[in-house]
C-alpha cells in the first residue's frame, strides 16, 4: 500500500530537472531520428471528405504526381502555342509586301 501512497504523491521537482524517476530511458537511442527530422517532413491534414477517397499515402502521392504531370503538360503546351503565335507574329511583320500590296498604298 505504500507504493500505491508514493505513485499518487507530488513528486518534487529539484534543480529545475523535471524527470520522473519513472522514466527509463535504458534503451533509447540517442540521434535515431536526427537524419530524418534533419531533412524535415511535410505533414498535411486532408479534410474529413478527401480523406475518404485516399486510403493511404501512396495513393495521395500518386495523385498529386499525377496532377502535377497534368499541370506540367497543360503548361508546356501552353508556351508553345504562346511561342507559335508569337513568331507567326514576326514573320508577318517582316513579310515583304507584294507588289499588290504595294499599289494600295
Amino acid at each position: 500500500m505504500g507504493s500505491e501512497r508514493d505513485m499518487r504523491s507530488r513528486v518534487h521537482v529539484e534543480d529545475g530537472d523535471d524527470m520522473l524517476p519513472e522514466y527509463d530511458f535504458g534503451g533509447a537511442v540517442r540521434g535515431k531520428y536526427y537524419e530524418r527530422y534533419r531533412k524535415g517532413t511535410n505533414v498535411v491534414l486532408l479534410d474529413a471528405d478527401v480523406a475518404e477517397v485516399f486510403p493511404n499515402a501512396a495513393s495521395v502521392n500518386e495523385a498529386l504526381r499525377l496532377l502535377v504531370s497534368l499541370a506540367d503538360a497543360k503548361a508546356s503546351r501552353t508556351q508553345s502555342t504562346a511561342r507559335r503565335a508569337k513568331s507567326r507574329r514576326k514573320s508577318v511583320r517582316r513579310s515583304p509586301q507584294t507588289p499588290a500590296a504595294r499599289g494600295r498604298e
